[in-house]
């Protein structure tokens, strides 16, 4: 058990006249709630409510075009997208205690953050040349080579948050279960596959929260979780991403909420496996599928048929090559083209949460009707993502959700640096690198117009070599209680849980 008073000594109490909001992610527990650290949805959760950084998505947006100013008031780059100065609020206090946030506290946080050995983040801040404290309230950023698309990296979402660097010097590897953040609440108490509970900061520069704090629940179970919501004992809950799901619960009169970002459901076709190597076979696998009928079983409110190996929505999806194509008198063909005339056998490692084994049952089906035999070793999740990892399927369905660029998920799924096995090994299942070229270019192009037609381009390469096939985005669903007034429309939230802001309400 984690308690306030060690951590916090100047921690703000709850006040009688405030009160406290429920919440239940369905989480067993939270691994860290250090920002650096928290990758699982479950932490990030947490996390978001107790820091900031240097901008901000709005409350309830996921549009990287809206991004506003949060620690920094201001800021400018040069003309090449290389240097970026922020100018930072003054009198922003951190939790605990622990002063004003200067100029210091960003550059540690962004240096932290690049570093391999305190952050999991560190990818996508390699970039990095030098950060620099100009004075108190002024950061430059110096980079490798131009980004357009920087100031993504410095939000409010994973290792764009601010930490107090005398807080996490103090305390070290256990920065993550006392955290000291800049946020509307501050950590209060973790006990262990019980509760996280969180406390409001009434000196947050936004203005004194409107909630004496925040409760998260660990009730891993969907039934115990929807009878602690229906029984008034929580007032937000993660719902069920299935479409019966939320028609039965509208139909009681839950008030439910349906936003983005969608974790991007993806087959991912393996071509270090024969015969998978031969693009007349994988033209063969896109033509049996049929997406349109994957989606009808999802449902029409929480799936989203995708267009292109970029996710829905995100900067620089493009969807002008097309849709494959359903059709299995094409895919029998091709196969008989390819040298299988008698069709083709391949193995699958599936994993066995409801969230993907009925999907590949399935796209199983569909294949069947065109003479692929897809044989499926289901397993539990962990053990899918490790043997995914070691090259032993053939066919990987993989679903997630990233930063809403291009150039994030093309780096991870279809740059060659990232395929598995590599010293860089992210998640390139497919083993694709016909786009190297072009996702590499895209990167360093300091000409947004330029970067959108690069990523076009590496799109179309992707779609006609057939690394992968686009199925569907599954939205992010919850419940909450007819008291709770969020205090802004939900329509997307990077962290994958509506967001508890100074703003939020409950009425009981």
């Amino acid at each position: 058990m984690f308690c306030v008073g060690a951590a916090l000594p100047h921690a703000p109490a709850h006040a009688a006249d405030r009160p406290e909001l429920r919440i239940s992610s369905g989480a067993a527990d939270n691994a860290t709630l250090d920002p650096h650290r928290a990758t699982s949805t479950v932490d990030k959760g947490v996390v978001s409510s107790m820091f900031d950084g240097l901008v901000q998505f709005p409350p309830g947006s996921a549009d990287p075009k809206a991004l506003e100013p949060d620690l920094a008031t201001r800021w400018e780059s040069s003309p090449d997208s290389k240097v970026w100065t922020f100018h930072l609020r003054k009198g922003v206090q951190f939790h605990g205690g622990y002063g004003e946030l200067k100029a210091e506290d960003v550059a540690y946080s962004i240096q932290r953050a690049a570093d391999p050995q305190r952050s999991s983040f560190a990818n996508s801040f390699a970039i990095l040349d030098k950060v620099e404290a100009l004075d108190d309230y002024t950061v430059r950023i110096t980079l490798k080579y131009p980004d357009a698309a920087f100031l993504g990296r410095v939000s409010n979402y994973h290792g764009g948050n601010i930490v107090s660097k005398k807080a996490a010097e103090k305390l070290g590897d256990k920065f993550g279960a006392a955290p000291i953040g800049t946020g509307p609440f501050a950590f209060g108490e973790h006990v262990t596959q019980q509760y996280v509970k969180l406390v409001a900061n009434d000196a947050y520069f936004r203005g004194k929260p409107r909630l004496a704090g925040i409760t998260y629940r660990m009730i891993p179970s969907d039934s115990a979780r929807e009878l602690a919501f229906s029984s008034g004992e929580i007032d937000v809950m993660q719902g069920k991403r299935e479409q019966r799901w939320v028609e039965r619960s509208i139909k009681r009169g839950m008030k439910i909420d349906i936003f983005d970002p969608a974790e991007f459901r993806t087959l991912h076709i393996n071509r270090t496996i024969k015969p998978l190597d031969n693009v007349k076979v994988r033209q063969a696998i896109a033509a049996a599928i049929d997406v349109d009928e994957i989606v009808r079983y999802a449902g029409k409110d929480v799936a989203e048929k995708g267009c292109s190996v970029v996710p829905n929505g995100y900067l620089g999806e493009d969807c002008a090559a097309g849709a494959y194509v359903h059709d299995t008198a094409r895919a029998k063909k091709l196969l008989a083209e390819a040298g299988f005339p008698n069709g083709i056998e391949i193995k699958s490692v599936v994993s066995n949460i409801s969230a993907q084994q009925p999907i590949m049952e399935i796209i199983q089906a569909q294949l069947a009707k065109a003479g692929i035999k897809l044989n499926m070793e289901v397993v539990d999740h962990a053990t899918y993502q490790a043997k995914s990892r070691q090259d032993q399927s053939a066919l990987v369905f993989y679903g997630a959700a990233r930063f809403p660029n291009a150039d994030v998920y093309l780096t991870e799924f279809y740059d060659s640096a990232s395929a598995i096995g590599a010293p860089a090994a992210m998640s390139n299942f497919s083993h694709c690198s016909v786009a190297d070229a072009d996702i590499r270019a895209a990167r360093t192009e300091p000409d947004p117009k330029k970067q959108l037609a690069l990523w076009k381009d590496a799109q179309a390469k992707i779609h006609q070599d057939v690394c992968a096939l686009p199925l569907f985005g599954l939205k992010q669903v919850w419940a909450r209680g007819e008291g709770v007034n969020y205090g802004y429309a939900l329509k997307g939230a990077l962290n994958l849980q509506p967001p508890v802001t100074e703003a939020t309400t409950v009425a009981r």
